[in-house]
């Protein structure tokens, strides 16, 4: 094997470090500012909870608003020349925010933020459904989705420790994630290649021979990105996003106003949920990659344990009990059903409509972070208890189930070793 075949072959590893460091910064981004928001508040002249919780609401609205057009563009574009200039603007939203000395411009900041970043899951999706090899799909996108816990941890514990205990200024913090995104754009630059630059490689190792940057496709494929089956499909991803998002917003409160837990003690139960979700998930996907004919038969059962853990959050007559859920749920909900999901739906189209039906699956998915914090606190406010909110997560979960055996595995599941 020459050394541009050995390159080659160990390209799809470089694509997976570079992603798993994409999702590293954005969670950075999403998760520094919560526990420093006093600081932040006091910075901008005692702005109200509503002001200040508005700057992830601008985020996340836009963020889910750019699914559907960011598909399309990384489609017609290409995943490198949709990625680097969208975390070029990503980096300018964050100094943007952390230049701000009035909420407008912090909202702008966090729009502009929510635009760029909207266009990456499709991007990085797309890339490693085109080339991770398949018997290692689904483990690499649970690899690639590690990425958001790590962040996740740094942002908390970072601004935590040098605002909240060194007293660092908060804006130094978002300075401080534009250079980290900056550094992830650089290694995008270095370790994805363009069509152009993957079609001349495939021409040298031919002898040659050209290969065309992007191979010619049909107008009209036959397959519908809105057929039953990718409806269906978009329906569980809104029932499991729907709990998770729905657990991380409430679940401290919950705790602390239903179950009797001590303010000083619900941030580590709840980050059992993270915890426990990092060795679920590759633990899954590395037997689903394995066991390709059976991953049918994983959703619908990780969708119904997932369903019955946050009904037994509810439920559960002890913390043990409660804690147990909460480790089941990490295991076996959102973080170990995304990669599965992921590679289902990149594995339903042609290359060319990946990224898009990626796009309308993560739509689907993101616009439940929307619904599920306010539904679940108007509930809160108007009965008095969380408690049916838990179960509206619940329920959704077990409808997602039920659709997802009726519309699809009924019909693939004797044949899902072909999907």
């Amino acid at each position: 094997m020459d050394q541009n075949q050995k390159n080659g072959s160990h390209y799809y590893k470089k694509i997976i470090i570079a992603l798993v460091l994409g999702w590293v910064a954005i969670w950075i981004y999403r998760t520094i500012l919560t526990p420093i928001y006093p600081q932040i508040q006091e910075a901008l002249g005692n702005a109200s909870n509503a002001e200040i919780g508005l700057i992830a609401s601008v985020y996340f609205f836009a963020y889910t608003g750019m699914q559907i057009p960011a598909g399309a563009l990384v489609d017609k574009f290409g995943q490198k020349s949709v990625l680097i200039p969208a975390f070029i603007g990503f980096a300018i939203g964050a100094v943007v925010l952390g230049t701000s000395s009035t909420l407008i411009q912090v909202y702008l900041g966090s729009l502009i933020a929510g635009l760029a970043t909207g266009s990456y899951y499709g991007a990085a999706y797309s890339l490693s459904a085109k080339h991770v090899p398949k018997d290692k799909k689904t483990f690499a996108n649970a690899v690639i989705n590690s990425g958001s816990a790590v962040g996740m941890v740094i942002g908390l514990i970072g601004s935590s420790v040098l605002v909240g205990g060194l007293n660092i200024d908060w804006n130094w913090m978002l300075y401080g994630t534009a250079l980290i995104i900056l550094g992830v754009t650089f290694i995008f630059f270095i370790n994805i290649k363009s069509d152009k630059q993957l079609a001349a490689m495939e021409e040298e190792n031919n002898g040659g021979v050209k290969v065309d940057a992007k191979p010619v496709v049909e107008e009209d494929d036959g397959v519908s990105l809105f057929s039953g089956k990718h409806l269906t499909i978009y329906f569980v991803y809104f029932a499991v996003c729907y709990g998770y998002y729905m657990i991380v917003t409430w679940l401290p409160s919950f705790l602390v106003a239903e179950k009797g837990f001590a303010q000083s003690d619900v941030g580590y139960v709840s980050a059992l949920v993270a915890i426990a979700g990092i060795p679920g998930a590759l633990i899954f996907a590395r037997i689903l990659d394995r066991r390709q004919q059976d991953r049918l038969k994983y959703i619908l059962g990780l969708l119904i344990v997932a369903a019955v853990m946050i009904g037994l959050t509810v439920y559960s007559p002890s913390p043990w009990i409660l804690y147990i859920a909460l480790i089941l749920y990490g295991l076996f909900g959102k973080l170990a059903i995304d990669p599965v999901l992921i590679t289902y739906v990149s594995d339903s189209v042609p290359e060319h409509k990946t990224a898009k039906a990626l796009g309308l699956f993560n739509f689907f998915g993101m616009a439940s972070s929307v619904v599920a914090p306010w539904l679940t606190g108007f509930i809160g406010d108007t009965t008095g208890s969380q408690i049916i909110g838990f179960y509206i997560g619940t329920i959704l979960l077990l409808v997602a189930a039920a659709l997802f055996f009726l519309v699809i595995y009924l019909r693939d599941g004797k044949n899902s070793q072909h999907a």
